[in-house]
């Protein structure tokens, strides 16, 4: 009779949240941390590669006299000091390439969910955890010192090279990290200890301007003198990312393999036991639909190696998803993750319109000789305005709503909080489309509108698709199943930056409209998934049994 494994996890599934759960999500947390930091940092480190490596090219002309509140007799030159350039104007196909270096992480990222996901299902969790985490160590400095050939590729090639290496190893260790959190985790707080690692995205996306402004601060009067000083600003900020990395490698690298993949994968039933030991803090764990054999008695099962069930095989993955009940799963978790970043990540990435209209983006145009200009700008202040609106945005809304996913996801379930954001997101969407002619001219409601979206994003969407699927697959697809899903988010999120984003400054109603559509269809998309809140993984799953009759024993 096949052993249930209901009852074989029934100690790691029923354990109190021990010291053990708390390690592995301050692993996997940290690494997380850098992931976002990674990521969000270079919206504000790309206008300063600009400013140092084009301005000299592209800024010219000068500002007329008598400009209001100047004082000026004669016209002011322009220079790189005083003007902030316009790189996507000028550069030849300037908004692509913006796009492109702005999305050449999410390219990455796509390759890396996909490919660490496979190998953390064929090679194991603790052989894999780690490696993207080492490649994000290297790809962080690499895009540091990034710089263009004397002859050949400019600064913006290699560092698009290397950001696109860094997004394979990011784009790694969201599978890993969600389905080890989620096979050591005990039901009661499985969804809070994956929202908990999610959660540090928000931190990373606010530490980045945090250390902008910091270093702009710093160098402040450097900067007023030599505005190629900011070449320093945007590579310390960058570099900071490798810090939080390297704290956490080893402990990666030395984390035990999950229970579950042992037991289902590599049938390794002692291993299995000696880990769940650990995890529950020494609880002895019995099969409770057997007799427990003496000590002496216990004996192994050994298992031929064809027998094993080898997760990777195309026919056994097929085979599963080859039934509706299953299949419609992934379809949901896949189309979720892309619906939601066609949106989060052309909004995040393309933030200075939102930022202008706050004020936070240079001075508003004065009025000389009948025409509005852009002023002579302090070139330090203008980056120190641009990362403390960056702030001011994420404590708003953004890193509020991933906390309250935290606090909230183990009362109100999963698919509740994710039908929710969407709604909400959708709401805010429409009447930012519908009323853009007036409530980009009004501060305080835009601000309103604009936070409220923001913070339904991650008390929403933007965490439920990371956790429900490290939840609803079976051990032997887990991972592999979460990369995918991931991977079609980030299609999404290249989409939101490439071919949609470019183009919210000119035709901003257009992009929210199709913005907005797109949120909606996430509603839909969300019936076709489980609510996975009290349930074991086992139950998701419908992979109940251990598949023989080897007892699970552990004996003292």
């Amino acid at each position: 009779m096949a052993q249930n494994k209901a009852q074989t996890f029934a100690h790691l599934d029923e354990a109190k949240l021990s010291w053990f759960h708390i390690r592995a999500v301050l692993i996997a947390g940290a690494g997380f941390f850098s992931d976002a930091y990674d990521v969000f940092v270079i919206s504000q480190a790309l206008p300063m590669i600009y400013q140092v490596y084009y301005g000299p090219e592209y800024i010219s002309g000068s500002y007329p006299a008598n400009m209001p509140g100047f004082n000026n007799s004669a016209p002011i030159p322009k220079t790189p000091q005083n003007t902030k350039v316009n790189f996507v104007d000028h550069f030849p196909n300037g908004v692509h390439v913006d796009g492109w270096l702005k999305a050449s992480t999410n390219w990455g990222n796509l390759l890396g969910q996909i490919s660490f996901g496979i190998l953390g299902d064929s090679m194991g969790r603790k052989k894999v955890y780690g490696i993207e985490l080492m490649i994000i160590i290297v790809c962080t400095i690499g895009s540091t010192f990034s710089s263009s050939l004397v002859r050949g590729m400019s600064i913006i090639v290699m560092i698009s090279i290397w950001r696109f290496l860094l997004g394979i190893g990011i784009g790694g260790d969201y599978p890993m990290s969600a389905v080890i959190t989620s096979e050591y985790a005990s039901v009661r707080y499985r969804g809070m200890m994956l929202a908990a690692v999610f959660s540090m995205q928000g931190i990373g996306i606010l530490m980045g301007s945090v250390v902008y402004v910091l270093t702009l601060i710093a160098l402040k009067d450097q900067i007023r003198n030599d505005y190629a000083v900011l070449d320093y600003v945007w590579r310390i900020a960058i570099g900071f990312g490798v810090i939080p990395a390297l704290a956490t490698v080893y402990f990666r690298f030395t984390i035990p393999e999950t229970p579950r993949f042992t037991v289902d994968v590599n049938k390794d039933i002692e291993q299995a036991a000696r880990d769940i030991q650990i995890i529950t803090d020494g609880f002895q764990i019995e099969d409770q639909t057997a007799p427990i054999a003496p000590a002496t008695e216990v004996t192994t099962k050994i298992i031929d190696e064809d027998e094993l069930l080898k997760p990777s095989k195309m026919s056994d993955f097929i085979q599963y998803f080859s039934q509706w009940k299953n299949l419609k799963i992934l379809i949901g978790t896949a189309y979720c993750w892309f619906a939601l970043d066609v949106a989060w990540y052309g909004l995040a990435l393309n933030q200075s319109t939102v930022l202008s209209l706050i004020n936070f983006n240079g001075p508003a145009k004065i009025s000389v000789d009948g025409k509005l200009i852009t002023p002579p700008v302090d070139i330090q202040d203008l980056f120190y305005q641009i990362a403390i609106g960056n702030i001011i945005v994420a404590c708003a809304g953004t890193v509020p709503g991933y906390w309250f996913t935290v606090g909230l996801i183990e009362y109100m379930g999963r698919k509740p909080i994710q039908i929710m954001g969407f709604v909400i997101i959708t709401i805010c969407l429409a009447i930012l489309a519908a009323t853009w002619e007036t409530i980009s001219k009004q501060q305080v409601p835009f601000l309103i509108v604009y936070t409220i979206a923001q913070f339904f994003f991650q008390f929403g969407p933007n965490s439920t698709t990371f956790i429900i699927p490290g939840e609803v697959f079976p051990t032997r697809f887990k991972a592999t199943c979460h990369g995918i899903s991931a991977a079609c988010g980030k299609v999404g999120a290249i989409i939101g930056i490439q071919a949609v984003g470019p183009y919210f400054a000119s035709n901003t109603v257009v992009v929210l409209s199709v913005f907005c559509v797109i949120m909606a269809s996430g509603i839909v998309a969300t019936f076709l998934l489980p609510e996975t809140k009290g349930k074991t993984l086992e139950e998701l799953s419908g992979d109940e049994t251990l598949g023989d009759d080897t007892p699970f024993v552990v004996s003292s």
